[in-house]
């Protein structure tokens, strides 16, 4: 018994030992800023030059640093200098080489010069790259090499102009396959020809060929010299894409026995950013730490009306970054990385499906806000809608849903009233998304809101709000096609459609009876012909599919970059180009060529609102709706706004250690008193029977 009673003492002595076994992590991890987050799948590239996803371009930007960034805080979305002293000096020059004054039309622009100046002293992150005797590894060298971290050897040298030329002709190298290299071969003097000689002489390095539209002009500087007129260039001079990249890169990761051990540039970037990769294990985490060698480089002094009252600007002026280390940790499964957020060891969250009414209610207005739950525990939600788009497409090459005839479009109108996307995004979205009134998402110059921006075509301007027009009116429109209450005249059957996509799981089944239901309403029959993802690409590129599904990410805040998936000369079938509708309308291409190259004024508006008009009319897309984001971040995550445009984002975000140790010990107190309860009935069941058992005992003794 005095054995039970000090167990129980000990036990309440202790207790504030035990309030954080569950902990998931290292106590020495408490002496640094530390922020926790987690991955499901590792990044496929982290090479600049061919990554292009999201999950890539949150590591990577951390870590490759473009001449330019998005300003944090200010909208309309703003360029501004990274690494670069100022912004690009652009000139404009005509088929003579006469360099044009301001008063110049578009017409004569020949082509266009950006001369960039970059920072003195931005340094590398230290790497076993640039000490020049890691060029040469035999295999008695390599034996005990397993990554980058097992290198004694390393060192770091200053950012030069010429790394950013070299990145650029690394786009241009046929066996990288950079993903924007069709792209730049229609703007960047001498990239196809650079493409063509470099993979005709094997042997020949890229820093020993010249690219005739890249130059280096000292130490700092250097230009590019791109066809004719492209404003939309200077966005691309802010993605991972024009990144620098020292040629110490390629020649060290070029050696096959570090190829043989996976240690290549795709698994072990480099850059000048303010993290680098510290630890890649695809199977466990991986780690971003800080740069030792950062440059200067603060948060912003200044935003937009209302950030100085949001907090926003409490960080003004001060250096960057704030976090020390970055632990991502894998994460199969929603539901134990769900628990592990809500005990406060994730500090940001996204929101499943499986949560999403835990965390999130809709008010009477539609609004979305925190359950209770989530506003006890003080964890702030941020939503907004991206720049981005999904819609159904229709195949413009296809006889029955395509062409520019009556017929094709009120079918294809007919359909675009009956898919109620309000409703797919109530089901399938938990709210969201908006439903799309035209091409360009918020964000996006030449988007409007309100009765301003309604594709009246689909939808009525009801007491201050979009309200999708009847399906009576599009059963009107079917009998105007020829097809009254859907009906095939030409087989007085109901009028077949097909649907291609790639859903094909269990889970996707719920989907696919929606779409089902959808064109039933018109006495449409639609067949879903699910496939592979290679068979779907294929039936692209051929045109031989009707219908089908896609999206589209803003690679910058530009309605070029939106509108030219409707430009004939981007087609799919005939160009091989992401007009994936093979949409083609003459007077559409005429105004594109006008506004692409056009600088945002009052002109180019008017321009691409009568694009939206002709695509409306024409309908070669149902447009679905602009997804909205939906995020949940602790209370001691700091410095929140969301940007759409910034990769870079992880060096403006500061953790408040000291709250998230107060909650996470407030959140995760060990709990004793079922232990209590089990060792009392221990003490009232087990020690009567030990005390009859030694009392039987000693009478048989006896």
């Amino acid at each position: 018994m005095q054995n039970i009673y000090f167990i129980f003492l000990i036990l309440i002595l202790t207790s504030c030992e035990f309030s954080q076994l569950n902990n998931p992590y290292a106590e020495s991890e408490e002496d640094i800023s530390i922020l926790y987050s987690s991955f499901s799948e590792r990044p496929k590239h982290l090479d600049p030059a061919v990554a292009y996803s999201s999950n890539e371009y949150s590591f990577i930007a951390q870590i490759y640093e473009p001449p330019l960034q998005y300003h944090y805080l200010k909208r309309p979305y703003q360029l501004e200098p990274l690494t670069a002293v100022s912004m690009p000096v652009i000139s404009y020059f005509n088929k003579n080489n006469e360099k044009l004054t301001a008063d110049y039309l578009d017409s004569e622009v020949a082509y266009t010069d950006y001369l960039i100046e970059i920072k003195p002293g931005i340094k590398y992150q230290p790497h076993p790259a640039f000490d020049h005797n890691n060029h040469l590894l035999n295999s008695l060298k390599l034996a005990d090499i397993n990554s980058i971290q097992d290198f004694s050897s390393i060192a770091t040298r200053e950012l030069q102009a010429v790394d950013y030329v070299y990145q650029i002709k690394r786009l241009a190298h046929p066996k990288i396959q950079s993903p924007i290299g069709e792209i730049m071969r229609n703007y960047i003097f001498g990239f196809d020809e650079f493409s063509k000689k470099i993979a005709s002489h094997d042997k020949l390095a890229i820093k020993d060929l010249s690219m005739s539209g890249v130059k280096v002009l000292s130490r700092y500087q250097y230009k590019i010299r791109i066809k004719g007129k492209y404003p939309q260039f200077m966005y691309w001079l802010a993605m991972p894409f024009f990144a620098a990249m020292p040629w110490e890169a390629d020649v060290f990761y070029a050696q096959k026995g570090l190829i043989d051990k996976n240690i290549t540039l795709d698994w072990f970037p480099i850059g000048t950013g303010p993290y680098y990769l510290e630890e890649n294990n695809p199977n466990r985490r991986m780690i971003l730490a800080k740069n030792p060698n950062y440059h200067k480089d603060t948060y912003p002094i200044n935003g937009e009306s209302g950030d100085k009252e949001q907090g926003l600007l409490e960080d003004a002026g001060k250096l960057l970054p704030f976090i020390d280390k970055v632990i991502y940790t894998l994460e199969k499964e929603t539901i134990p990385y769900w628990n592990k957020f809500l005990q406060g060891y994730y500090d940001a969250s996204g929101i499943s499906s499986d949560s999403f009414d835990q965390a999130v209610q809709f008010s009477g207005a539609g609004n979305a806000q925190l359950t209770t739950l989530m506003k006890e525990k003080g964890i702030q939600l941020q939503t907004s809608v991206t720049t981005s788009i999904f819609y159904m497409g229709f195949n413009m090459l296809d006889p029955l849903v395509g062409g520019d005839s009556e017929r094709a479009r009120k079918l294809r109108q007919a359909i675009s009233i009956a898919l109620d996307y309000e409703e797919y995004i109530s089901i399938f979205m938990n709210g969201r998304g908006v439903a799309a009134q035209g091409i360009l998402p918020l964000g996006i110059f030449g988007h409007q809101e309100k009765k301003e921006g309604i594709n009246s075509y689909i939808y009525d301007w009801v007491n201050g709000k979009y309200q999708r027009k009847a399906i009576a009116k599009a059963e009107e429109l079917m009998t105007e096609a020829g097809y009254s209450q859907g009906v095939d005249p030409k087989t007085n059957e109901a009028l077949v459609l097909y649907f291609d996509t790639t859903s094909v799981s269990i889970d996707d089944r719920p989907r696919m009876n929606w779409y089902r239901k959808q064109f039933a309403k018109l006495g449409i029959n639609l067949i879903v012909r699910g496939t592979d993802y290679n068979r779907f690409q294929e039936k692209m590129r051929n045109g031989s599919g009707q219908l089908f599904v896609w999206g589209w990410n803003a690679d910058y805040p530009d309605p070029e970059n939106f509108f030219f998936l409707l430009y004939s000369a981007n087609g799919k079938v005939k160009q091989g180009g992401e007009n994936a509708v093979n949409y083609h309308n003459t007077e559409f291409d005429y105004l594109f060529e006008q506004m692409r190259n056009m600088d945002n004024n009052e002109k180019r508006l008017e321009i691409v609102q009568k694009m939206q008009e002709i695509v409306r009319h024409d309908a070669p897309w149902v447009f679905g709706f602009y997804p909205k984001s939906f995020s949940l971040f602790h209370s001691w995550y700091k410095n929140l706004k969301p940007n759409l445009m910034a990769n870079n984002r992880l060096k403006y975000t500061r953790i408040d250690d000291k709250l998230r140790r107060e909650k996470r010990e407030q959140w995760n107190k060990a709990v004793f008193w079922p232990l209590f309860l089990v060792i009392l009935i221990i003490t009232i069941l087990i020690v009567p029977a030990i005390r009859t058992y030694n009392k039987l005992t000693h009478t048989t003794k006896t």
